[in-house]
């Protein structure tokens, strides 16, 4: 029969041990503890390429004074390719809320001030079609293997829960990959992906200068919900 002495000692050996598990796969985990970055680039390139859809948002809090340009993006993209979400534009100082629909190589928006949908040209607004950002080719993705000068960080938990372990890339990407992005891109740009322990690319921090004639500015775009499954339709 098992003393108590021997009982607790073997709880608290468990304990312990299961600690120490759980210390270990918390700095060991993660993208940087086998793969080198160009692979794990290469594997969130895939990721992003192959899912069928991702909610995407972008966001600057910093659009220079005078600039044409967006101030934010949320919506859901597609490899159809297409987009359905919104767009925050500032013109003449002015904050305008645009819903858009991309599809089929043409760009509809309900522009401000008028009724249902129009055909617009998103060049107009300092934008790329929204549904290009998706692009395997000229997208998000693209920015990836067009990275040089990386640096691997620390990998930490983070998203929701505290469920994923997160892996910093810094870099550097140069304005004729950036203008799929933001068209007048010129430069060079600082950028740091954030990916998780799956290989998915869950945020990107871009930095230089975006608009003409003005001064540097960050855009932060986060991907979520990997998986999605839309029909966007023209409207």
């Amino acid at each position: 029969m098992i003393s108590r002495h021997r009982l607790a000692s073997s709880v608290l050996t468990g304990v312990v041990g299961l600690l120490s598990l759980t210390a270990c796969s918390g700095s060991d985990a993660g993208n940087g503890s086998d793969a080198t970055p160009d692979e794990v680039f290469a594997a969130a390139k895939s990721n992003l390429d192959e899912t069928s859809g991702v909610k995407l948002t972008l966001d600057t809090k910093d659009l220079p004074d005078g600039v044409t340009g967006v101030e934010t993006a949320e919506g859901i993209g597609t490899h159809a390719p297409a987009f359905d979400g919104t767009i925050t534009v500032v013109l003449s100082g002015q904050a305008f809320q645009v819903p858009v629909i991309a599809v089929d190589d043409k760009v509809y928006a309900q522009i401000p001030l008028t009724t249902g949908w129009q055909d617009i040209d998103p060049a107009d607004y300092g934008a790329p079609d929204p549904a290009q950002l998706m692009s395997p080719d000229k997208g998000f993705s693209s920015l990836l293997p067009a990275t040089t000068d990386v640096e691997q960080g620390d990998s930490v938990r983070g998203g929701t829960d505290n469920k994923e372990v997160l892996t910093e890339y810094t870099g550097t990407v140069g304005a004729d990959t950036m203008k799929n992005i933001i068209p007048t891109a010129s430069g060079d740009f600082d950028v740091t992906y954030t990916i998780n322990d799956d290989e998915e690319l869950r945020s990107a921090k871009l930095t230089g200068v975006f608009y003409q004639d003005s001064t540097s500015m960050t855009y932060t775009v986060t991907f979520e919900d990997y998986g999605t499954d839309k029909d966007i339709t023209a409207p």
